[in-house]
């Protein structure tokens, strides 16, 4: 049985021109996976893109998967910054105003490059990609569920807990397969109004 290659980087960047060097790596790395496809997608290939030496390069990633594992990870910490950022501003506007913008900002990081969404999807296992999207799925579950309880009220469901996992998985769920099924609802406002609807009809007390 093969051994499992590693996904995890050999070093994190802790001085700015490390910094650098890395964001060139992944950079260089989006730029081939989205332009010429995974299998071009070599180390070599990728740091002569980025302006390095073979060596630099491994230094951060070990391979190919770690690459890719990286890219993962930043892509959700994308999502989860752009939702942070429109709840802390909605956090005391009702669901009517708060949740068409929480849908539009996840729409809004799912479209940031759905080719490289696409790739990742295919390229990287399950398994591996829950485990990438985990911390990022955390902060946005904290921010929901604090928004839910202040407004808790307001809404129907009285298990907090399963109200928010509903919530987030419902809302990654259809954005995701929206930019891989069908990219042109991403950028189709109506797309927003659906879900938003579909999601404060779950919400909203009938009473």
């Amino acid at each position: 049985m093969p051994r499992k290659r590693s996904t995890t980087p050999r070093k994190l960047p802790k001085q700015d021109r490390s910094r650098i060097t890395v964001e060139a790596i992944l950079e260089a790395t989006t730029h081939i996976l989205t332009e010429e496809g995974y299998d071009r997608a070599s180390t070599n290939r990728i740091a002569e893109r980025a302006g390095i030496s073979i060596g630099s390069l491994y230094q951060y990633f070990p391979n190919k998967e770690s690459l890719l594992a990286a890219l993962m990870e930043q892509h959700s910490n994308e999502i989860a910054e752009l939702v942070e950022s429109k709840l802390s501003h909605l956090f005391d506007q009702p669901l009517e105003t708060t949740i068409p913008e929480l849908i539009k900002a996840v729409i809004a990081a799912h479209a940031i490059n759905p080719r490289l969404h696409q790739v990742l999807n295919e390229e990287i296992p399950r398994s591996e990609r829950l485990q990438q999207m985990q911390r990022a799925e955390e902060r946005i579950t904290v921010l929901l569920r604090a928004y839910l309880e202040r407004w808790k009220d307001h809404i129907n469901p009285r298990n907090l807990e399963m109200t928010v996992f509903i919530l987030g998985r419902t809302v990654e769920s259809l954005c995701h397969s929206a930019v891989l099924e069908h990219p042109d609802f991403v950028t189709n406002t109506q797309f927003g109004q659906e879900v938003s609807k579909l999601l404060l009809f779950y919400l909203k007390r009938t009473n």
